[in-house]
């Protein structure tokens, strides 16, 4: 049974770092694509990260350079490293498994509030 189970949330001031963590259960997360989506207050779920299985990486613009998308795979776990949070990065991050990502399995989310 598919399991993702998203960590590492929390409240952090405008140009600190966050680390997320998606443990997953029931695959390997070497062996598929995996994404990082968030969801807004009142917006749609936006993909943020994407690594696929050989490892190549895509990000949308407004977290270029700032986000980091990672795996590791004897833990069977994803990461996203969050550096220079802005407020427009609030939102509740989900991890989801691919390759199909608009109806594969996703994590309950974890919240991240940037806020002074």
């Amino acid at each position: 049974q598919v399991q993702l189970v998203e960590s590492g949330g929390g409240l952090v001031q405008p140009g600190g770092p966050l680390t997320l963590s998606c443990a997953a259960s029931g695959f390997s997360v070497g062996s598929t694509a995996m994404a990082w989506y968030r969801q807004a207050p009142g917006k749609e779920r936006d993909v943020v990260a994407i690594i696929n299985n050989v490892g190549s990486t895509y990000y949308v613009d407004s977290v270029k350079g700032r986000f980091t998308i990672s795996r590791d795979n004897a833990k069977n776990t994803l990461y996203l490293r969050m550096n220079n949070l802005q407020p427009e990065d609030t939102a509740v991050y989900f991890c989801v498994k691919g390759p199909a990502f608009s109806t594969g399995p996703r994590g309950q989310g974890t919240q991240v509030t940037v806020s002074s």
